[in-house]
C-alpha cells in the first residue's frame, strides 16, 4: 500500500501518534513562563527604556541578562510552532491542516488587532501594534501555503530566509516609494499609515520568522514514533551545539549576521553586553544562532530530567500557551491601571517601580498565581475535543 496522496507527510506509523509530547510542551511552557518577566519589566520598569538591541554602555545589567534570556522565547515558540503543525499534519489530511493553520492564523491576527493592541495601548490609540502575535498567525498562514513542498526544499528555503535575510537589511525603503507598506510588513520595522486615521506598527517584521517555522516544520520528523528518543536527543545536541559555534566564529569574526559589537576599556562586562546585544526585530542570523541553539539543547535536557514534576509543571503552561498569554497580559494591564489609580505616576509620567528587585518579587508570585487557572484550561481543552473552536486557543 502507497501513502495516501492527501497525507504524504503521515507514515502509517505516524498516524498513530497521540496525545502530547512532554518535552515540546515543557519548552514551549518554559518559554511562556520567561515571557512573563519581560512583560513584567513593560508594565512595572517601562520608565527605563530598553533599546533594540540593547546598548551596552547605558542598560542596567540586570535588565540586559533579564533581555537576554527572554529573547529565547519567540524563537523556540515559532519553531515549536513549526514542529506542531507537522505532527498535526501527521493525524489529518493536508486540506485538512492547511484549513488549521489558516484559520488559526486568522484567529491570532485578529486578537492580536482587536484585543491585545486595545489592551496595551487603549482604545482611543490610532495605532495598531502588529507584535508576536500577529507575526505567528502569519507565519501560519504563509506555512500552510508551504507544506507541499519536499522537505529537502522546506529545509533549503527555511535556512536560505533564516541564513541570508540580513543582505536585506541595506534596502531601507521609504513611506513614499512602492511596496514599503509590504516591505515593511516583511523585513523593515516601520509605520505604515492606514485609513481613517490609523497607523499599524509593524514591531515583528515576518521575514525571518517565516524562514524559522518553516524550519521547525522541516524538522517535525524527528518527533515520530519510530524516532528512537536517543537518536532525537543527539541530533539536537548536534544542532544545538553546531548553531553555538557558528554563532561564537560569526561573533567574533564581528562582520556578517548583526551589527558589530565593540570593546568598552576598562569593563569587561559591558563588553560581554556589547558582543550578547542582539537584534531582534527583525531578528538577525545571529540572534537566531544562539537563541535557537539554546533551545535544541534546553529540548534535550527536559527530555533528560529526571524530575518528572518540572517538566509537568512546564508542561501545563505549554499545553495552553495562547490562554496563558491572553490571561497574563490582562491581568498585568488591570494591574497597572488600578496602581496608577491608586498612586499616580511615580516614575515620570507612569507609574512604576523603583527597584528592578520588585519585578523579581511580582514574576515569583504571578507564575503560582497563574499555574491554577493555565492547568484547569489545559486540562478543559483537553477533555472537551468535541468543541471545535476549543482547539484554535
Amino acid at each position: 500500500m502507497g501513502v495516501h496522496p492527501e497525507r504524504p507527510m503521515a507514515s502509517a506509523r505516524a498516524s498513530t501518534l497521540l496525545g502530547r509530547i512532554a518535552s515540546i510542551d515543557a519548552l514551549r511552557g518554559l518559554v511562556m513562563v520567561l515571557m512573563l518577566l519581560d512583560h513584567l519589566r513593560e508594565t512595572w520598569f517601562l520608565h527605563v527604556p530598553v533599546a533594540d538591541p540593547v546598548d551596552a554602555r547605558t542598560t542596567l545589567p540586570a535588565v540586559a541578562l533579564a533581555r537576554l534570556v527572554v529573547s529565547l522565547c519567540a524563537p523556540i515558540f515559532v519553531a515549536l510552532t513549526g514542529v506542531a503543525a507537522y505532527l498535526f499534519g501527521t493525524q489529518h489530511t493536508r486540506a485538512e491542516t492547511r484549513a488549521y493553520l489558516v484559520k488559526r492564523g486568522l484567529v491570532l491576527m485578529a486578537l492580536e488587532v482587536f484585543y491585545l493592541s486595545e489592551l496595551y495601548w487603549g482604545v482611543a490609540s490610532p495605532t495598531l501594534w502588529l507584535q508576536v502575535i500577529w507575526c505567528i498567525g502569519v507565519c501560519m498562514i504563509v506555512l500552510a501555503a508551504l507544506i507541499g513542498l519536499p522537505r529537502p526544499v522546506l529545509f533549503a528555503v527555511g535556512l536560505l530566509i533564516v541564513c541570508g535575510h540580513n543582505l536585506l537589511d541595506p534596502i531601507h525603503l521609504q513611506p513614499d516609494q512602492p511596496f514599503f507598506a509590504v516591505w515593511a510588513m516583511l523585513h523593515q520595522r516601520d509605520v505604515i499609515a492606514l485609513p481613517l486615521g490609523l497607523v499599524a506598527k509593524t514591531t515583528y517584521p515576518v521575514l525571518p520568522w517565516i524562514g524559522v517555522i518553516v524550519l521547525g516544520y522541516a524538522i517535525g520528523p524527528w518527533f515520530l514514533p519510530e524516532v528512537a528518543t536517543r537518536t532525537r536527543e543527539r541530533r539536537f545536541l548536534a544542532l544545538g551545539c553546531g548553531m553555538l559555534v557558528a554563532f561564537m566564529v560569526l561573533r567574533l569574526a564581528n562582520g556578517y549576521g548583526d551589527k558589530p559589537w565593540f570593546v568598552v576599556k576598562g569593563n569587561a562586562l559591558w563588553t560581554a553586553m556589547s558582543v550578547l546585544a542582539l537584534a531582534k526585530y527583525p531578528p538577525s542570523l545571529l540572534f537566531l544562532l544562539l537563541t535557537l541553539g539554546i533551545g535544541a539543547l534546553l529540548l534535550v535536557t527536559l527530555e533528560r530530567i529526571r524530575n518528572a514534576s518540572v517538566v509537568a509543571a512546564l508542561a501545563v503552561f505549554g499545553g495552553a500557551p495562547l490562554f496563558f498569554y491572553l490571561l497574563h497580559l490582562t491581568i498585568l494591564r488591570l494591574l497597572y491601571h488600578s496602581a496608577a489609580a491608586i498612586w499616580g505616576p511615580t516614575q515620570g509620567s507612569v507609574f512604576g517601580l523603583a527597584n528592578y528587585g520588585w519585578v523579581l518579587v511580582w514574576y515569583v508570585g504571578l507564575i503560582v498565581l497563574l499555574y491554577w487557572p493555565t492547568a484547569w484550561f489545559s486540562r478543559f481543552k483537553a477533555s472537551r475535543r468535541d468543541i471545535g473552536w476549543l482547539k484554535y486557543l
